[in-house]
């Protein structure tokens, strides 16, 4: 990370409305190849409207390089046991005590960078595809917001006569997933009033599809099937979950990696993070996991380093993960000792994937749902997507596999971060045939799913507060000062000061919602769940 004295402030409405889009006083250096003509000319032939749907494709998976690196690196990448820090701060985080200041980019930036495209969208054009593609892209925004820290502006940012305010009551969660629900069932309509549409209309616009509404279409009912399965230890949503997830389902959802949603960009400069900066390494957990498995798609995922030999004083490659929440010593030690990620700067940013989308299904299924087949079925087609996506061999004898299970982790460097709990699961490949096995196949489901979403850690982050699963290791240094219990984890990001400064009343009426205190020990409405992280 290249340091900065403070991150964004919420600015006013009017300094908001006068720019077009949000300015933000640290993240200067934002990737905007694609924007960067003035809106005279943007006007011509509807690049305005270009301009708006490429902002918002840009934030779904943030693809300016420090927005990445505190959401998807620094917060909920270690939150999901994917992605660990190797510079020696000592307040971040992973360890429950990030300076003030960080709090600001998951919350304030998101919300201030996304509404002034989402705005200008709603002034420039009257199409019904173009504002359809803009209110799905919102939703994909701020659905993960809603999901690190529960209410959220969202209904009221935009009034009926169009005006656009940023300080105006929260919505509970329940109402912000609600109203997303209508949204996409609006979206969906949209999208299938207008299949026939030649996807050269929104080619130049679209860096996710190319254009093809159909493919728009099962993201978005892959997008409600997502969020149904959010709700299913909510004791008076469980029956909406299954209407809402076999709809989603009978409307056609992704099922074939060819329908992966994939940002393409020019330059992926999330790489530097892990390449140039080395801020990063793939967590202790998920290579627990894979190691323990021996999973091929190690290769295809993460970079070789130096483990020990099978005999004394001897070294062999292999993959090591950093322990998450460590206070650590030094950079240089730990940038060679771990793998990172195979990532470049011309990677695409994944949004979602048909494994994870065949893994909902066959929870579902696994639920008594109507998902279109049976889950084991399901399951194992889930892993063998996963392994046709990253191009790895030997998933037949991956997914019959009865005995691997996730080994324990020892680590590398001196031994002193060595989860002495470990190995944290049990839990093998190989499907078991047995009704009273509910929990057990759960468990093998939302593991897989979690491998296969690397690194998506809102979205692993979220399913592991929704079930409890994957198991994963517990911090070392919990400086929390006791708001988040160790053994239960971190359940949201609590909000940025400058809301307790700027929009105080909403605030307070916000952290009434929540029904705790305004901290990560709080759990969110859709985290029911007794026994999380058993």
């Amino acid at each position: 990370m290249k340091h900065t004295t403070s991150i964004i402030k919420l600015f006013s409405l009017a300094l908001l409305l006068i720019s077009g889009y949000a300015c933000t006083g640290n993240f200067d250096k934002i990737n905007q190849k694609d924007y960067q003509v003035d809106k005279e000319e943007l006007g011509r032939e509807g690049y305005n409207v270009g301009a708006s749907l490429k902002g918002l494709q840009g934030l779904v998976i943030p693809t300016e390089e420090h927005l990445y690196q505190f959401v998807e690196a620094l917060a909920a990448g270690s939150f999901a046991g994917y992605i660990g820090c190797t510079v020696e701060w000592t307040a971040k985080f992973e360890t429950y005590n990030p300076p003030t200041d960080w709090l600001e980019a998951p919350f304030s930036d998101l919300i201030t960078r996304t509404y002034p495209f989402y705005r200008d969208l709603l002034d420039e054009t009257e199409d019904p595809v173009a504002l359809a593609l803009g209110k799905l892209l919102r939703v994909s925004i701020m659905h993960r917001v809603t999901d690190m820290y529960g209410p959220i502006p969202y209904s009221k940012i935009i009034s009926k006569t169009g005006e656009v305010s940023l300080t105006v009551p929260y919505d509970s969660q329940e109402e912000v997933y609600k109203q997303m629900f209508k949204e996409l069932d609006e979206v969906r309509d949209v999208l299938n009033d207008n299949l026939t549409l030649s996807a050269e209309a929104f080619r130049r616009f679209d860096n996710v599809y190319q254009g093809n509404l159909s493919k728009w279409l099962k993201f978005t009912n892959s997008l409600k099937l997502r969020m149904a399965m959010r709700l299913t230890y909510i004791p008076e949503m469980k029956e909406e979950a299954r209407r809402i997830a076999e709809e989603a389902v009978a409307s056609g959802v992704i099922t074939l990696n060819a329908d992966n949603a994939l940002l393409k960009v020019e330059e992926n400069r999330a790489a530097m993070i892990f390449n140039d900066w080395n801020d990063h390494r793939v967590g202790a957990d998920i290579i627990s996991y894979m190691n323990g498995y021996k999973d091929p798609r190690r290769e295809k995922m993460f970079t070789i380093v130096k483990v020990k030999g099978t005999t004394p004083n001897t070294e062999a490659d292999g993959y090591a993960g950093i322990r998450i929440g460590i206070d650590v010593a030094s950079k240089d030690k730990m940038t060679g000792a771990y793998s990172k990620p195979i990532i470049s700067s011309s990677s695409s940013f994944m949004w979602m994937n048909a494994a994870e989308i065949t893994f909902l299904r066959a929870e579902g299924a696994l639920r008594g749902w109507n998902m279109g087949g049976d889950a084991k079925d399901l399951y194992n087609d889930a892993i063998a997507l996963s392994f046709e996506q990253y191009g790895a061999s030997g998933v037949e004898a991956y997914i019959a596999d009865a005995t691997n299970k996730p080994e324990a982790y020892t680590d590398p460097v001196s031994g002193t971060y060595t989860d002495r709990g470990g190995p944290r699961s049990t839990i093998t490949i190989a499907w078991e045939n047995d009704e009273e096995k509910f929990e057990r196949n759960l468990e093998r489901i939302i593991t897989q799913k979690w491998i296969a979403n690397f690194p998506l850690g809102v979205e692993a982050w979220s399913e592991f507060r929704r079930t409890g699963y994957p198991h994963l290791i517990p911090v070392v240094e919990n400086k929390s000062g006791g708001a988040i219990n160790s053994d239960q984890m971190i359940r949201r990001l609590w909000y940025p000061p400058i809301e307790y400064t700027e929009n105080l009343s909403n605030i307070n009426s916000a952290i009434g919602m929540l029904g705790g205190p305004d901290n990560g020990g709080t759990k969110l409405w859709w985290d029911k769940k007794s026994g999380t992280n058993p």
